[in-house]
């Protein structure tokens, strides 16, 4: 029997949920939590809670760390060591990598040809207010987070430029900047488990919020999505090529535009919207890969 373990928040749904779908499986699960993660480059070991993970077959990332921040980098290398001792890293580290970095990300897809909203990414707050003007309303986004966390609405004059300061001052000195894209009252998430299809759901806008995030009243719905809605998110796909993707992206009047590609997300909305149990499938393809393999 296959050893798999999860690499995860423990106690955190989505973790708990592909846990539970990976033991029934393979009989057994542990989840990993990088935070207590010991590495010694000296022996070549990576240990949790005294076991050296080097001995499993197979982890599976669901997440590492409560919060996007620098650190996940940092923690993906470890996984990235993991994987040159013959570890099975779903997805593959150096992948993910790309991705936890909002800058990063948006720069792999744009250089692909990725639609997206158009952004601006500087230091000097006069530059910005020059674009802000050319926008009239923008999101600022920092580079480390996720479901709107820390992001602010912002529009042209004084008022704007306070907001952009203040934005500045919390903690993000070079602004990613994103021109805000009349919506149809709802975004869309379109997940792949490798390269198959495997459902979209739609984040229905709550009332009074500028976004569609569950945090500020959205809901998950069904989607059967529009060719030219899959056709741009598997655009987006082949560009990191993970085994399990989430590619969110929003329809508009120019056509659909992403917002970014995640390897993290996507269980809820799949399972709440759509129906679909996420963790299972992708616990079903990790068997299935390491049957193969």
């Amino acid at each position: 029997m296959r050893r798999i373990a999860v690499v995860g928040v423990p106690g955190a749904w989505s973790t708990e949920m592909l846990a539970s779908r990976v033991e029934l499986l393979s009989g057994r699960v542990s989840v990993i939590d990088m935070g207590k993660v010991v590495t010694d480059f000296e022996r070549g070991t990576v240990l949790h809670q005294g076991e050296d993970l080097a001995g499993y077959d197979a982890l599976m990332v669901k997440k590492v760390g409560s919060e996007y921040a620098p650190v996940f980098r940092d923690r993906l290398c470890v996984l990235s060591f993991l994987a040159s001792r013959g570890v099975r890293v779903f997805s593959p580290p150096e992948k993910m990598m790309r991705l936890v970095d909002r800058l990063e990300c948006t720069m792999a897809l744009r250089k692909a040809g990725v639609p997206m909203p158009p952004t601006t990414v500087a230091e000097d707050t006069d530059l910005l207010m020059d674009k802000l003007e050319e926008y009239g309303t923008a999101v600022l986004k920092p580079l480390f987070t996720s479901r709107a966390r820390g992001m602010a609405l912002v529009e042209r004059g004084p008022a704007g430029r306070r907001a952009l300061e203040e934005f500045m001052r919390a903690g993000n000195p070079l602004v990613y900047m994103q021109k805000k894209v009349d919506i149809p009252g709802r975004d869309l998430g379109v997940a792949f488990l490798g390269h198959r299809y495997l459902g979209t759901y739609a984040r229905l806008q709550g009332k009074g919020s500028w976004n569609t995030t569950i945090r500020a009243g959205g809901r998950y719905v069904d989607c059967r999505p529009s060719r030219e809605v899959l056709e741009t998110a598997e655009r987006a796909r082949r560009v990191f090529d993970l085994d399990f993707t989430c590619v969110d992206l929003v329809e508009t009047v120019e056509g659909p535009m992403v917002f970014e590609v995640s390897a993290f997300g996507g269980f809820r909305g799949l399972l709440e919207g759509c129906g679909i149990d996420a963790a299972r499938a992708y616990a079903q393809y990790a068997m299935e890969v390491l049957g193969n393999g």
